[in-house]
């Protein structure tokens, strides 16, 4: 089935959003959705790490630091502007911080709790 809405064509095709695409697992999640033609947004702090990711097919590619509510705000905006809808989120963006919680350093657990935790909450939110 295809509509109009907005002046975009919308398609049965599902729109994903996945977050954290720079590297890793986010990265290879959005190869891998790209190329088995599904609408993309593809997301990182910094989108020059992403761009390449614009010639694997249907993606829209936008910075994004999930720490920052007017950046998700902005960018689910953008991605619901350019498709019409998000219907799959992955909350891929992440940091790890390996140690015993006695010798851990405060502010990178808070900056690890900012992201992994309330990061994924926003983007739910939003």
């Amino acid at each position: 089935m295809v509509e109009k809405i907005n002046g975009h064509t919308m398609t049965d095709t599902p729109v994903w959003f996945i977050t954290g695409c720079s590297t890793g697992f986010g990265r290879e999640l959005a190869i891998q959705a790209l190329e088995q033609g599904y609408r993309t947004v593809v997301t990182a702090r910094n989108p020059a790490d992403i761009s390449d990711l614009a010639a694997l097919g249907d993606a829209l590619v936008l910075a994004l630091d999930v720490t920052d509510q007017s950046q998700v705000d902005a960018a689910v905006q953008a991605a619901t502007t350019h498709f019409g809808r998000i219907d799959v989120l992955v909350n891929n963006a992440g940091i790890g911080y390996f140690g015993a919680i006695e010798e851990s350093d405060e502010e990178q657990v808070r900056r690890m709790f900012e992201i992994n935790i309330f990061g994924v909450s926003r983007m739910i939110r939003a």
